[in-house]
């Protein structure tokens, strides 16, 4: 049975770290404090979710289909995945309002100045 590497501790919640990495040819043993990849930090239904995506290449359509959800549940599970890799997320709306900001200073109807305090909100 293979075992996973873990990142948080089960006891307090905090993340762990490797300390000692081994050769599994010729036994050569590493020690240290070495940091895990954000994905060991991941839940299991998070790296579900992501093989999952991956495998099916990026299609919330066929995201649905597999995980018999509606389009704005996988939307959820994607944003849940983001930000616990430590990205923010912007709504739909928040990106709508600054590619039509965008667009009024690309066809000269605002000026740059205009553009930047809209944008600043």
């Amino acid at each position: 049975m293979q075992k996973h590497v873990i990142g948080e501790c089960p006891i307090c919640k905090h993340d762990l770290f490797v300390t000692k990495l081994e050769c599994s040819n010729c036994h050569t043993e590493i020690s240290g404090q070495f940091q895990l990849s954000k994905f060991n930090y991941l839940s299991k239904e998070h790296l579900y979710f992501i093989e999952l995506f991956i495998k099916n290449k990026g299609s919330i359509k066929q995201l649905e289909k597999e995980l018999n959800v509606s389009y704005p549940t996988v939307k959820k599970m994607l944003d849940e995945v983001i930000i616990h890799l430590g990205y923010t997320v912007e709504n739909d709306e928040d990106q709508a309002k600054k590619d039509e900001i965008l667009q009024k200073l690309a066809d000269g109807k605002i000026t740059s100045e205009e553009a930047l305090k809209l944008l600043k909100g």
